[in-house]
C-alpha cells in the first residue's frame, strides 16, 4: 500500500510529526547541557526561560541535569509540564497579560545580584516575547496590550514587531542577560522565527541588539500605528536603548540554536523519501501575507501536477516561516495557516490529486484551538454543498469556521514545541 495514494491526509500528518520529533525539546535539549559549565565555589545554577517550549525544556534539564538547580520559566496557558525544581508559569499568547508581567519581573529578581561563580542557564523560545512581559519604566502593561495588539492586527512582519517590544521592555533585547551580569549566562534557543536571528527570537533577551530606539519609531510610523505620548517619549529618550552586540556586559554570554524550521522539514523530507515520494524543499523563511503565500504554493503544485517541473508526482512541496494575517477591522476566526490554506484551495480550484496540510507547528494557529487544517481535491465541492462561500470567508478572515463546518481542521494541542509554521503540499 502506498500511504501517500490511499490515505493522503494520513501521510502529511506523519511528515508533520516527523518535523514535530525533531523539535522535540526531550531530545534537542540533553546533548546541549555539555556546554554548562557547573557553578563555581558556592555558586549556584539558575534556569530561567520564556516561550511555549520552555516548559518541556525545562524538564529536560531536570531530567538530565547532575546537580542542584532553581528557576522559573514562563509558557503559554496549557504548555505547562510538571517540574520538580524549576517553577512553571503560564501567561497570555499573543497580548501579555499580568500573569506574564508578574513572571518577567521575578526572572528579573533571580538574575540579579549573582556573582562570577553563579550560572544562568536561558530556556528560549518562540513566543517567549508575549510572555516576557515586562514594561518599560514609565510604561504600563495595558499601553503594552493595547500596541502588541495593533501590531499583530497591521500585518508588519514577525522581525519587525520584536523590535518594537524590545526597546519597550525592561527584559528583552539583551537586558535579561545585562541583569545576570557578571555571572556567566548560556542560552539553549528553539528558533520559530525566519532566519533563526537570535536577536529576533523571542525578542533576543539574552543578545545584543542590533536595531535602534528610531527603528522601532520608524516601523510603528511606517504601519500608521498610534501611539501614546509616553510610549513615543520613551522612544525618542536615550534611556529607550537596548544593549548592542559589542556590549562587554555580554561577554559571558554564549548562545546555542537546538531546533530550528529547517531541520523540521529536513526531518519531514526525509519521511517524505521513506514512503517514495520526492521532497521540494521551497525555503524555511518564507514571510508575506497568508493568502497569497497560498496562491504561489498553488501555482507551484500546479505546475509539478500538469508538467513535472519543478517536480515530477508523487512529490510533496515543503516550506515553513511566519506569514502575516493583516485583519484591519475584520473578526473571524483563524490562524495564518488556515488563511493560507483557504488562499491555496481557491488558487488550486479543485486540481486532481493535491492535498495539502498547514499548520503551527506549537499546536495553536493563531489563537484558536486548531494546529491548521488540511485541503483535498474536494474541498471546494464540499463547501459549496454546505452553502460556504470560500470567498467570503476569505474576506472575512473566519478561515477556521470555514475548515471547521467541513471537519477538515487539524487538532492537535499544544505540541510543547515551537519551530514556526509547517506547509506540505502533495502531488499525487
Amino acid at each position: 500500500m502506498n500511504a501517500w495514494r490511499d490515505e493522503p491526509r494520513a501521510f502529511l500528518r506523519r511528515l508533520f510529526d516527523a518535523g514535530l520529533a525533531a523539535a522535540d525539546p526531550a531530545c534537542c535539549v540533553p546533548p546541549a547541557l555539555a556546554a554548562l559549565d557547573p557553578p563555581g565555589p558556592g555558586g549556584r545554577l539558575i534556569v530561567v526561560g520564556a516561550g511555549k517550549a520552555s516548559a518541556a525544556m525545562a524538564r529536560a534539564v531536570e531530567e538530565h541535569w547532575p546537580g542542584p538547580l532553581s528557576g522559573l520559566v514562563v509558557t503559554r496557558y496549557g504548555h505547562g509540564v510538571p517540574c520538580s525544581r524549576i517553577e512553571i508559569v503560564e501567561a497570555a499568547h499573543p497580548v501579555p497579560d499580568a500573569a506574564g508581567a508578574a513572571a518577567a519581573a521575578r526572572i528579573l529578581a533571580l538574575v540579579s545580584g549573582l556573582s562570577a561563580n553563579d550560572r544562568v542557564l536561558a530556556l528560549i523560545s518562540g513566543g517567549g516575547s508575549a510572555l516576557l512581559a515586562a514594561p518599560a519604566p514609565g510604561i504600563t502593561l495595558a499601553q503594552k496590550r493595547a500596541l502588541t495588539d495593533a501590531l499583530l492586527r497591521s500585518g508588519a512582519a514577525i522581525g519587525e514587531i520584536n523590535c518594537v517590544r524590545k526597546h519597550l521592555s525592561a527584559i528583552k533585547g539583551g537586558r535579561l542577560a545585562l541583569a545576570a551580569w557578571p555571572a556567566p549566562l548560556l542560552t539553549l534557543a528553539i528558533s520559530d522565527v525566519p532566519g533563526d536571528d537570535p536577536a529576533v527570537i523571542a525578542s533576543g533577551p539574552t543578545v545584543g541588539d542590533p536595531t535602534t530606539a528610531a527603528d522601532a519609531l520608524r516601523i510603528l510610523d511606517a504601519y500608521a500605528i498610534p501611539l501614546a505620548a509616553p510610549l513615543r517619549a520613551w522612544l525618542a529618550s536615550g534611556a529607550a536603548e537596548t544593549p548592542k552586540p559589542d556590549d562587554p556586559r555580554l561577554a559571558g554570554a554564549t548562545y546555542r540554536l537546538l531546533a530550528s524550521p529547517r531541520q523540521m522539514l529536513e526531518a519531514a523530507a526525509a519521511e517524505a523519501r521513506r514512503c517514495g515520494v520526492t521532497p521540494l524543499l521551497l525555503g524555511d523563511a518564507l514571510e508575506g501575507e497568508a493568502r497569497e503565500a497560498g496562491k504561489v504554493h498553488a501555482g507551484i503544485a500546479l505546475a509539478c501536477a500538469r508538467h513535472a517541473f519543478p517536480a515530477s508526482p508523487p512529490c510533496v512541496l515543503l516550506s515553513g516561516g511566519e506569514t502575516t494575517v493583516t485583519l484591519g477591522g475584520a473578526s473571524g476566526r483563524g490562524g495564518r495557516n488556515s488563511e493560507f490554506l483557504l488562499g491555496l484551495a481557491l488558487a488550486l480550484g479543485g486540481a486532481p490529486g493535491i492535498h495539502a496540510l498547514a499548520a503551527d507547528s506549537d499546536g495553536i494557529d493563531g489563537s484558536d484551538d486548531n494546529a491548521g487544517a488540511f485541503v483535498a481535491p474536494d474541498t471546494l465541492a464540499r463547501a459549496r454543498a454546505l452553502g460556504l462561500d470560500g470567498q467570503a470567508a476569505l474576506a472575512a478572515h473566519d478561515a477556521w469556521g470555514y475548515f471547521a463546518a467541513l471537519g477538515d481542521l487539524l487538532l492537535t494541542g499544544p505540541t510543547r514545541t515551537n519551530v514556526n509554521d509547517f506547509r506540505a503540499i502533495l502531488i499525487a
